[in-house]
């Protein structure tokens, strides 16, 4: 059974399905079947296959970009439960899969594009940062086939043995996230996006964060861990970070301001830079949209140790593009205080009062619950699935609209 696009003229309509035939670059070939109201009928004669149209929306396609280690996981965790139903791995297929797929969502990690396996990387002397080791144009054939509504053989990099493992079938989800370190570097890829976030963790967090991981986890020297980061800096400053110029939303992570010389990654100021004047995208703001806000909650209201809490709010410039930026600086001791500071923050596109505090509790085990990555991850999460709903609605309303010529 398809599910499928339709176009229609007074009295010959038409969609397309997919077949089980694939092209060479893996994908599943359409075929276009021609009907009116009373039968289908395949172009060029004999019976059609089964199939059932809908005027459902095309995919959506949503960009994550962020370096290892920075919290696309947890980010992508925290937006699939905002749209319901456990993000899995492909039922029956291969267990080292990094692809996560729920009702509405499939998550594809864009280090299944690796050109060059570990060995090849190596052997020519680049890392998986580098675009020579990535195939940028398959990465696009697929992305545009699945937001065309085009199932395709998506490769695997198995981050296990570093090896490329045989093709897994993804079909066209209603969300498509592709995530990792490269899907607003190529401009093909970034004009599919319909929204994109960058997540920005700067050198001093990020450092504390893998002395933190490394040596008490793993046992590294510290003399190991730098040489790890300066090794990697070049093609990150060279290919990762630029992107973030491209981003729709940026989360920054920095140390915090409320100690003095803090150099320990465990308070965080974090600041959610979000593009105005996108269609279906409204930045969140705190008391009134558009001034310069700094705000220290009352202490009676929400519980916190040394240093506080504090938030910012204003209009800013950002890589020639107008943002507005809301920050947070410091952490959360009581997650079912949120609704306090949530009651003051507006345009969160949620669907209930206190959905925001819902979600931060729902998760309060994940990294970042008690601080400003959790929860401008989880706002970011809840304007998605507003974005969605409002590309959906005007997508049915155009095919509702073609229905009465």
């Amino acid at each position: 059974m398809a599910t499928c696009a339709v176009y229609t003229t007074p009295s010959l309509h038409s969609c397309f399905i997919t077949s089980p035939a694939k092209t060479s670059l893996g994908f599943h070939q359409r075929q276009v079947i021609f009907f009116t109201s009373r039968r289908l009928t395949k172009r060029g004669g004999g019976s059609a296959p089964e199939v059932s149209c809908s005027a459902e929306a095309k995919t959506v396609v949503i960009g994550l970009a962020a370096d290892s280690g920075c919290g696309k996981s947890t980010f992508m965790r925290r937006l699939t439960s905002v749209f319901g139903g456990a993000a899995e791995p492909p039922k029956g297929g291969n267990p080292d899969s990094n692809t996560l797929i729920s009702d509405t969502t499939t998550v594809i990690c864009l280090d299944d594009y690796h050109s060059l396996d570990r060995t090849g990387r190596k052997e020519k002397g680049v890392t998986a940062l580098d675009p020579r080791a990535n195939d940028f144009d398959l990465m696009y054939e697929q992305v545009k086939a699945l937001k065309d509504g085009v199932a395709v053989d998506k490769p695997i990099y198995n981050h296990v043995t570093g090896l490329l493992d045989p093709p897994e079938l993804i079909r066209p989800p209603k969300i498509l996230v592709i995530e990792g370190l490269h899907p607003m570097f190529d401009p093909r890829v970034r004009e599919l996006l319909d929204f994109s976030i960058y997540l920005d963790i700067s050198n001093e967090v990020k450092f504390a964060w893998k002395i933190q991981r490394d040596m008490a986890e793993r046992g590294h020297s510290l003399e190991s861990i730098k040489a790890s980061i300066e090794a990697r800096k070049p093609d990150f400053d060279a290919y990762i970070d630029p992107q973030k110029q491209h981003a729709d939303a940026v989360i920054e992570v920095l140390p915090t301001q409320l100690i003095p010389g803090d150099n320990e990654g465990k308070v965080l100021r974090v600041r959610l830079i979000m593009k105005e004047g996108l269609k279906h995208f409204s930045p969140v703001y705190l008391f009134d949209e558009g001034s310069t806000i700094s705000w220290i909650p009352c202490g009676r209201k929400l519980t916190c140790s040394y240093p506080g809490i504090k938030f910012a709010y204003a209009p800013d410039t950002y890589y020639n593009n107008e943002v507005s930026v809301l920050e947070m600086d410091g952490q959360f001791d009581r997650l079912d205080e949120l609704i306090y500071v949530e009651s003051h923050l507006s345009d969160l596109s949620t669907k209930f009062y206190g959905e925001v505090t819902q979600q931060m509790l729902k998760h309060s085990d994940f990294p970042g619950s008690n601080n400003g990555t959790g929860l401008f991850q989880t706002i970011v999460g809840l304007k998605i699935r507003d974005l969605y709903e409002q590309i959906g609605a005007e997508r049915a309303a155009a095919v509702a609209e073609a229905a009465k010529v």
